[in-house]
């Protein structure tokens, strides 16, 4: 009987551990991500800290939001990936909201110069 609880708990780890592995991997890919995306987004542009706070918080409740989503059907329904991308825009238009003029001004350069959802991931389109 010991032997057979032995290995279940054997077998139970196995599997644990590579899955919770996974889940800190991907928090910390999505991590890395948002912060590739926020040197983008906000490159020769300095926040005080009152608006480093209003950030992280509307980029909070936007990643809660993405993540329901994606956990809800995730991006296989055109609707959705029409919703993300309306998540986006209003997440740029509420972060451009708190900035000053001359940073909405720096902030709208950087937006146009960041590659769309999309692209980049993809070769070029076959021809033949």
């Amino acid at each position: 009987m010991r032997a057979i609880r032995w290995v279940v708990a054997l077998a139970l780890v196995t599997v644990a551990l590579p899955a919770a592995a996974q889940q800190g991997e991907g928090r910390g890919n999505q991590q890395m991500m948002q912060q590739r995306q926020n040197e983008m987004l906000f490159k020769d542009i300095t926040l005080s800290e009152a608006q480093k706070a209003k950030v992280d918080s509307l980029q909070a409740a936007n990643r809660e939001a993405t993540m329901a989503m994606m956990q809800g059907g995730g991006m296989q329904d055109p609707a959705n990936r029409q919703k993300m991308q309306e998540m986006r825009q209003k997440l740029h238009a509420d972060i451009r909201a708190v900035l000053t003029t001359e940073q909405q001004a720096q902030f709208d350069k950087n937006l146009a110069a960041m590659p769309q959802p999309g692209q980049g991931r993809r070769g070029p389109p076959n021809r033949e």
